[in-house]
C-alpha cells in the first residue's frame, strides 16, 4: 500500500528592509551639513599646502588670495637649503624624530595595556584609588609639571637622552585612562575565566586574548601618541644640538621673521604629513574606541 507522502517545501524567509523614517529633504540637508562640515575642516590644510607653494609676491599680497595662481617648489627649496647649513645633518634630526616617536608610541602602548588589563580585569587593594590618581593626572598639563619632570630626570642621568623624550611619553595617564575604560567594557570575565580554564596563563591571556580584542583602542593610542611625539620639541630636558628633534630644528629656522614667512609655511606642510597619514590609515579605530571607552561619559 502506497502512501502520498507530501513534502512540504521550506517557505523563504523574506527579509525586511529597514529604512529610517526621514524624508528625502532631511537627507539632503543632512548631507548638505555634514559636506559643510568636512569642507571648513579642510581649508587650513588646502591653505597650509597653497601658502606653501606661493611665490613671496603672492604670499604679500593684499587682498590676500586663498589659492595660488603661480605655484613654485621654492620655500621647499629654501627651507632644505637652510636645514643644509646648519653643523648638524637634516638627516640627523629626522632620525631622532621618527626614533622618539616609534620608541615611544610602541612603549606607551604596552605598558599602558598592560596596566590597564592589571586594573580593569584583577581585584587588588588600592586599585580604585590607583585609577582615581590617573583621571586626576589627567587634569594637569606638561608645563604644570615640568619642574617636577626635571628634577626627576636630573636624580635618573637622563638630561639630554632620548630617555628624556620618551619615559615621559611611557608614563602618559591618557592613554592608560583609554585602555582601561575599553578592556572593562568590551572583554566580558566569561571570557578570560575560560581561557584560565584551559590552562591559559595570564601572559598567554593578555597576548592572545586581550590584545587582538583591544586592536581598536590600541591603534587609537597609535594615533594619539604618535601625533604628540611627532610635535615634540626639545625642552631644558635636551641641550645638545644634536638630540634635538626635527620641529624644534624648523622651529628655530622659521623664527628669522617676516622674510622667512614662505619657508616658515613649507615647514608646516612637512611637519603636518606624516601625523595625517597616520591619522588617515587608523581613523576608523577612533569613533568606536571613544564611544566604547566611557569618554563620552
Amino acid at each position: 500500500m502506497s502512501q502520498n507522502l507530501s513534502v512540504k517545501k521550506p517557505r523563504k524567509i523574506r527579509h525586511k528592509h529597514l529604512y529610517l523614517n526621514r524624508s528625502p529633504g532631511g537627507n539632503i540637508a543632512i548631507l548638505f551639513f555634514l559636506a559643510l562640515v568636512g569642507v571648513f575642516m579642510a581649508l587650513p590644510l588646502v591653505y597650509s599646502v597653497s601658502s606653501a607653494l606661493k611665490p613671496l609676491d603672492e604670499l604679500w599680497m593684499y587682498p590676500p588670495r586663498f589659492f595660488v595662481h603661480n605655484p613654485t617648489f621654492k620655500n621647499f627649496r629654501d627651507l632644505f637649503d637652510l636645514m643644509g647649513d646648519n653643523w648638524v645633518p637634516f638627516s640627523r634630526y629626522v632620525f631622532n624624530t621618527f626614533f622618539v616617536s616609534i620608541v615611544g608610541t610602541f612603549g606607551h602602548v604596552i605598558l599602558s595595556s598592560l596596566c590597564a588589563y592589571a586594573l580593569a580585569k584583577h581585584n587588588f587593594p588600592g586599585r580604585n584609588f590607583l585609577f582615581q590618581m590617573v583621571v586626576l593626572s589627567l587634569m594637569f598639563s606638561a608645563v604644570v609639571t615640568q619642574v617636577p619632570s626635571f628634577l626627576i630626570m636630573s636624580k635618573m642621568k637622563l638630561i639630554n637622552t632620548f630617555g628624556a623624550y620618551i619615559l615621559p611619553a611611557f608614563c602618559s595617564s591618557l592613554g592608560l585612562y583609554l585602555m582601561k575604560q575599553f578592556i572593562e567594557t568590551s572583554i566580558p570575565d566569561s571570557l578570560l575565566e575560560a581561557a584560565r580554564i584551559d590552562g591559559a596563563g595570564e601572559g598567554r591571556i593578555f597576548w592572545r586574548v586581550v590584545m587582538p580584542l583591544v586592536k581598536p583602542a590600541w591603534l587609537t593610542l597609535i594615533i594619539f601618541s604618535f601625533q604628540g611625539l611627532w610635535n615634540t620639541s626639545a625642552t631644558v630636558l635636551i641641550q645638545r644640538e644634536e638630540l634635538k628633534t626635527l620641529n624644534n630644528a624648523l622651529s628655530q629656522i622659521v623664527s628669522g621673521g617676516i622674510a622667512r614667512t614662505g619657508t616658515a609655511a613649507a615647514a608646516a606642510v612637512i611637519m603636518m604629513v606624516v601625523p595625517i597619514l597616520v591619522f588617515v590609515i587608523s581613523q576608523g579605530s577612533i569613533v568606536e574606541t571613544v564611544a566604547t571607552s566611557g569618554m563620552k561619559d
